[in-house]
């Protein structure tokens, strides 16, 4: 699919150059910022100037290579400092209970377990033991593993993670209670790109699970969709893994 096209070119350069300087944590001069945007540096040297005006881009020597500005960085920690998930989250919950008809769960990871932070019940709801503010162990819940995936990205990460937070008990026969064959688990959900609950918490009960990363290099929070077994074939439970990955990139 073509990229669509920015409504305002000169913002839209802006950002791109913004984007370009926060690769480089020794900055960038004026000629590597034209040849890797193919810029002209006359207009190139003016969308800096207006960046620097307001704090976004910073050229601490004269003539010498550019910086993320201070008053970027302050917005951004000033955001997520103060963001609420819940808020910012929701509407991606509603569109994925609506496109799926079943119940959608947002969590964080706090230790050893997952916390609820919002839930969207289906209009074919089930009984489940997940409430707001309620807990389930991580090691055995769609979105718990999702966080983990990232989280705790090694083999080794892992199993100090275990060992911290362990031991890992089994809730269903179907729960992965070694350490050893989390990690081995953990690296084929990295793989797939999203995690998949069966019936490791409660018997007769699926989920699909994804990260959201909001920008951060470990996940904010995972987003799952739950269902009885029946409406959770293997198809389907694939197919609704590849739709949250698209909706999370696309929103978040």
């Amino acid at each position: 699919m073509a990229e669509a096209r920015s409504p305002v070119g000169s913002v839209d350069r802006a950002l791109v150059i913004l984007q370009e300087i926060g690769r480089h944590s020794r900055g960038v001069t004026l000629d590597e910022l034209a040849t890797r945007l193919g810029l002209p540096k006359s207009s190139l040297h003016r969308l800096l100037g207006a960046l620097k005006h307001r704090g976004f881009a910073a050229q601490p020597e004269p003539n010498g290579p550019y910086f993320l500005g201070t008053e970027l960085l302050a917005t951004a920690f000033r955001f997520h400092e103060s963001m609420d998930l819940r808020t910012l989250i929701r509407p991606l919950l509603l569109s994925v209970s609506e496109e799926y008809a079943e119940t959608v769960h947002m969590a964080t990871l706090d230790g050893g377990e997952v916390v609820h932070v919002d839930k969207v019940e289906a209009v074919r709801s089930i009984t489940m033991t997940s409430v707001l503010g309620g807990r389930n162990a991580a090691h055995c819940t769609g979105v718990g593993k999702a966080l983990l995936a990232w989280t705790h990205p090694t083999e080794e990460a892992i199993k100090e993670w275990a060992e911290r937070h362990g031991p890992l008990a089994a809730r269903t026969r179907n729960t992965i209670a070694s350490p050893a064959k989390l990690a081995t688990h953990l690296d084929q959900v990295r793989r797939q790109g999203y995690a998949l609950d069966l019936e490791e918490n409660e018997p007769g009960v699926r989920c699909v699970a994804v990260p959201v990363f909001m920008g951060r290099t470990t996940p904010v929070a995972a987003v799952s969709v739950t269902a009885l077994k029946d409406r959770m074939p293997p198809a389907r439970m694939e197919e609704i893994g590849h739709g949250l990955r698209r909706a999370v990139a696309e929103r978040h």
